[in-house]
C-alpha cells in the first residue's frame, strides 16, 4: 500500500510536468492560460508537500500548507470553470450575454444550497479543524461539480465535440471534481481517521484526470466546420443567437 500511495501521489504530478511542457511546445499556454496556471501550480504544490512529507516538518505544518495549496488551487479550478464558459461562447456573442448572468445566478444558487448542506448535513467532529476544512471543501465541490454539469448540458446545443480540447478538460476536471465531492460526503461522516483509506480513491480519480487531459492535449484538434454530425446544431444556436440580437435592440 505504501508504494501504491506514493506512486499515485508521484506520477500523476510528473505527467502533469509533461502537460504544461506540451502546452507550451503548442502554445496551448495562451488558449488555456487558467488551465495551464493550474497546471503549473498543482506540481509546484506536489513539490512542496512531498519536501515537507520527506522531511518531516510535523503535521501541524503539513496541514498548513495543505489549507493553504488548497485555497489558490479551488480558486484555480474556478478560472479553469470560466475558461471553459468562454470557449463554449466565443463563437457567439449575443449568446454569451444570456448565458453567462444565468451561470452568475446558478453559482449563487449552488452556493446558498451547498452551506445549507454542508452545515444542516454534520458530520464527524471529532477533530474540529478537519471538520471546518472539510465543510468548506463539501461547499466548494458542490459548486464545481453544478457548474461543471450546467456546462456539459449546454455543451451539446453549443456544438462540443467530445473531440474537442476544451471538453477533455471539462471532462478531466468534472470526473475528479465529482469523486472528490463523493469522498468528502463519505469522510464527514466516516471522521478524520478513516480519510486515508478515501485519498486512495481520490489519488487515483486525479490520475485518471491527468491521464485524460494528456490525451486531449497530444492528439489534434479538430476543426468544428468539418464535423458534418454538428452543422444541424450548429445552424441551431447561431439561430438563437441571431433571434437574441434581435431581441436585444429591439
Amino acid at each position: 500500500m505504501p508504494l501504491l500511495k506514493y506512486y499515485l501521489w508521484i506520477a500523476p504530478h510528473l505527467l502533469q510536468l509533461g502537460i504544461a511542457v506540451v502546452m507550451l511546445r503548442r502554445q496551448l499556454a495562451r488558449l488555456f492560460p487558467w488551465f495551464f496556471a493550474y497546471t503549473c501550480f498543482e506540481v509546484a504544490e506536489f513539490f512542496l508537500l512531498f519536501s515537507s512529507h520527506v522531511f518531516h516538518i510535523g503535521n501541524v505544518s503539513y496541514f498548513s500548507f495543505y489549507a493553504a495549496t488548497a485555497v489558490v488551487s479551488t480558486i484555480l479550478r474556478f478560472g479553469v470553470i470560466l475558461e471553459i464558459l468562454r470557449e463554449l461562447t466565443s463563437s457567439y456573442v449575443v449568446l454569451a450575454q444570456v448565458l453567462k448572468p444565468f451561470f452568475r445566478w446558478a453559482t449563487i444558487g449552488l452556493l446558498i444550497a451547498a452551506l445549507a448542506l454542508a452545515v444542516y448535513a454534520g458530520g464527524n467532529r471529532s477533530n474540529h479543524s478537519w471538520f471546518v476544512m472539510n465543510m468548506l471543501d463539501r461547499t466548494v465541490l458542490i459548486l464545481q461539480t453544478g457548474l461543471l454539469a450546467s456546462l456539459f448540458l449546454f455543451s451539446r446545443y453549443l456544438t462540443l465535440s467530445w473531440r474537442n480540447q476544451v471538453f477533455g478538460i471539462a471532462l478531466g476536471l468534472g470526473i475528479y471534481a465529482t469523486v472528490e465531492l463523493l469522498t468528502a460526503a463519505i469522510s464527514s461522516q466516516a471522521g478524520f481517521w478513516h480519510a486515508e483509506l478515501l485519498d486512495y480513491v481520490s489519488m487515483s480519480a486525479y490520475h485518471c484526470s491527468v491521464l485524460i487531459w494528456i490525451f486531449y492535449l497530444l492528439r489534434r484538434e479538430p476543426v468544428r466546420s468539418e464535423d458534418v454530425h454538428n452543422f444541424p446544431a450548429q445552424h441551431e444556436v447561431e439561430a438563437w443567437n441571431e433571434e437574441l440580437d434581435r431581441l436585444l435592440h429591439r
